[in-house]
């Protein structure tokens, strides 16, 4: 941790805190926020703060950029004071006469919430650390607090008011969930670099993100093996010159996914020797699982996983590999005749002897599922696009601002 400054470099009594945490969770049919591990968490930083006596102002989000699905975070301030086992009140205001006056009210260890930072205009812009810095969100709280402390790690890919802009101002600080995400990255890769038995396994339903790891990890010669499942592994088998049958093909057309077939194609053709695809699959045959070979497709039916050939073959790699990197679920695990892939894999990475990552929010929905402990992990990532930006090569934003404070 030596590029940042983490709660243990900083006395917190009596100090006016603002701290960044990420506690966007899923929202059920009914409107109700449900229990997610981001929240139980950032929960324990909160009561870490809250016992070091600081004055703790809370700042989080509710719902996606660009969609219409913001909420306030009410429910939020219920489950942060069950799960840190200290009162935290909600106020429903970000930068009015309210929450000011909440703010400056704060004694020692009392911990309060603001309201959906997303409600404000300016705080999803894309700018500088130093133009947010002239938001309205860090112009009204600045001047309130002494230090920020940032633990949303899997925020840190956007540059946003709430979590660059304060950098340029107060003393910052990484919360204890950052600390622990940036420590197991920054291992497995340094583990990565002097080893030639690391492993991929790369699936899902977002193939955009695969391929920006592949292309990346491959092209710096640090990757062994990517072993392909979910719709990445289908558009490798397309790539490969095979034709998975006309219900797969209009899936895979109708979601947008065949725009990726021209970048899945150039990879194939320059790192084929590192890329295992499926020998098998599982296709929908009348709600029934039924396998095929994929030297017998097209299918007439729709593929949802890979199959028991596929499988045996990966989990033989991943027991010999010393790193490995598991992203996305192998097919349409949601259902339990497709799950069996995913299952076994995780459990697989779960019993190797190699050190293992495993993130994004599929795999750990995946994960609760299966009801398969987390224990045996070497770590599980709460991050999803945070995460991809990093194995990707990429910088993060709000970690970069948090270098240069």
């Amino acid at each position: 941790m030596k590029n940042y400054r983490t709660i243990d470099d900083c006395d917190f009594k009596g100090k006016t805190t603002i701290l960044r945490v990420d506690i966007n969770s899923p929202v059920n049919k009914k409107g109700k926020v449900e229990v997610s591990d981001r929240s139980i968490e950032a929960a324990k930083t909160i009561r870490e703060l809250s016992n070091k006596k600081a004055k703790l102002v809370v700042l989080a989000h509710q719902g996606r950029k660009g969609r219409d699905d913001f909420l306030p975070l009410k429910q939020h301030a219920k489950i942060l004071t069950k799960y840190s086992k200290k009162k935290v009140k909600f106020i429903d205001d970000i930068i009015g006469k309210k929450a000011v006056k909440a703010v400056k009210s704060l004694k020692n260890g009392e911990i309060i919430l603001l309201n959906n930072v997303r409600f404000l205009p300016d705080e999803t812009e894309d700018k500088t650390p130093k133009q947010h810095s002239k938001s309205q969100l860090v112009r009204v709280l600045s001047p309130l607090a002494d230090v920020f402390v940032n633990d949303a790690f899997s925020a840190a890919h956007r540059s946003h008011a709430s979590m660059a802009g304060f950098t340029t101002i107060l003393p910052s600080y990484i919360g204890r969930i950052m600390e622990k995400e940036i420590g197991s990255l920054e291992k497995i890769f340094t583990r990565m670099k002097i080893s030639k038995h690391d492993t991929f396994i790369l699936g899902g339903a977002k193939p955009e993100d695969p391929l920006e790891i592949m292309e990346h990890m491959l092209k710096a010669g640090t990757l062994e093996m990517v072993l392909v499942t979910g719709i990445v592994g289908n558009l490798f088998l397309i790539a490969d010159g095979n034709n998975l049958g006309q219900k797969t093909v209009d899936f895979l057309e109708e979601k947008g996914y065949l725009k990726f077939l021209p970048q899945t194609k150039k990879i194939w053709k320059k790192y084929k020797k590192k890329i295992m695809i499926p020998m098998d699959l599982a296709e929908d045959f009348h709600s029934k699982r039924k396998e095929i070979l994929v030297e017998d497709l097209p299918s007439k039916y729709q593929l949802m996983d890979i199959g028991t050939k596929t499988i045996s073959k990966y989990t033989k790699i991943i027991k010999k590999s010393k790193n490995i990197v598991m992203k996305g679920p192998a097919g349409v695990y949601e259902d339990d005749k497709f799950a069996i892939g995913t299952k076994i894999i995780l459990k697989a990475v779960k019993n190797s002897k190699g050190k293992s990552l495993i993130g994004g929010g599929h795999t750990l929905s995946a994960l609760k599922k299966f009801r398969i402990s987390k224990k045996g992990y070497d770590h599980v990532s709460l991050a999803g696009g945070a995460l991809i930006t990093y194995l990707s090569g990429k910088k993060l934003p709000a970690l970069e601002a948090l270098k240069k404070s």
